[in-house]
Order: C-alpha cells, then sequence, then structure tokens
C-alpha cells in the first residue's frame, strides 16, 4: 500500500508534524510505504486557468516549470493521498491550495475541446488538520471544501483526524494519530483490490 502525504505547514517540528510523524510512523510499521513531500520547501506556482492541460489525457500537462509535475507523479503512483495542513483562516494553507488548483485540472481532464478522464478516479483521500479553534469550528469548513473536492474528482473520501491546537501535541493526540493510520490501511487496501 503506498500513502502520499502533503504536508503543509510551515512549521517543520510544529503540532501537525509531530501529529504526522506518529501517523506516518503507524503507516510504516503495518508495512505501507509513504512518500512525504513537504510543500513549503517546493516551487508551487498558482494556476492560471490556461487550460492546457485540459487537452492532455495522458499526463499532467501544465505548461508551468515548477515541482508540480513531480507531486502530480507521486500522487498518481500512490493508493491514498492524505493532506495534512494547519487550518488558517478557516482554510488550507497556501502552498496546499496552490497544489489543489493544480492538482483538480490536472487530474481531471473536464473542461478541454472535449470531456476527458479523471486520471486519478478511485483514489483514496484523507485529511489530517491541525487548527486554532473548537474541531467543529476551526475545520468544518475545510473538510466541506475537500468532501466536494473529491465527489468531483472521483475520489473516494475516507475521513479526517482533526486536532485542536491548544500549544502542544498531547499523548491523546499521538493515540489518535496512529488509530487514524490503523483506520486507513484496511479500507485503502480493500477498496483498492475491488
Amino acid at each position: 500500500m503506498k500513502f502520499c502525504i502533503l504536508m503543509a505547514s510551515p512549521r517543520p517540528q510544529g503540532n501537525t508534524a509531530t501529529i504526522l510523524a506518529s501517523f506516518r510512523e503507524e503507516l510504516e510499521e503495518w508495512g505501507s510505504s509513504v512518500d512525504y513531500i513537504s510543500l513549503y520547501k517546493k516551487k508551487i506556482k498558482p494556476c492560471i486557468g490556461c487550460r492546457v492541460c485540459q487537452n492532455i489525457f495522458d499526463g499532467f500537462g501544465c505548461p508551468q516549470n515548477d515541482d508540480m509535475q513531480s507531486i502530480f507523479n507521486q500522487v498518481l503512483q500512490s493508493d491514498c493521498l492524505v493532506l495534512a495542513t494547519p487550518i488558517y483562516s478557516w482554510y488550507c494553507t497556501p502552498p496546499l491550495k496552490a497544489a489543489l488548483d493544480r492538482l483538480v485540472f490536472g487530474m481531471n481532464k473536464y473542461y478541454g475541446k472535449k470531456k476527458g478522464p479523471s486520471l486519478w478516479a478511485k483514489k483514496k483521500c484523507a485529511l489530517i488538520v491541525t487548527c486554532g479553534y473548537k474541531v467543529e469550528y476551526g475545520a468544518d469548513l475545510f473538510e466541506q471544501g475537500m468532501i466536494r473536492y473529491c465527489k468531483h474528482s472521483q475520489l473516494d473520501y475516507l475521513g479526517m483526524l482533526a486536532v485542536r491546537d491548544k500549544g502542544k501535541v498531547t499523548a491523546e493526540d499521538i493515540s489518535r494519530a496512529k488509530e487514524f493510520a490503523r483506520k486507513l490501511i484496511p479500507l485503502t487496501r480493500c477498496r483498492v483490490q475491488e
């Protein structure tokens, strides 16, 4: 089982990273391979809406020269995409938003001269978020946006682990991260085999 994690926190030792480390460790302990991409270390330009990608049905097709082609490749080769981000102003951080915008066009060939396929249809997607407010107010809008994003892209949404950032990651937070990993592994395996 191959997971691709897009890590979207600017703090490599922050709360999102700490929770994600336990999640990743649990995945690897259960035999999954993990591609870990720190988006703040990548050059990701925003989508310019040129639609060049829409007429290329067998690949990314974006004419911009940055790190998104390699991110696209790693996402496409994975079984499950995990988006990990702190919540800033009720949504993900800027590099994740830019990556999501580029992926929704590069993966979904719906807007060209003729309608094409979703290159990542049936791929699994899960969220790991930290937020300063209570989870039901801090992470709800991002989750709803991602549920719609997944439906539009024909992705199989597997759920969200949301942790309220109270300044320090607790043992309970770590336990929840490991439990979330254990929950995703069988969901991903059985659905890939269908």
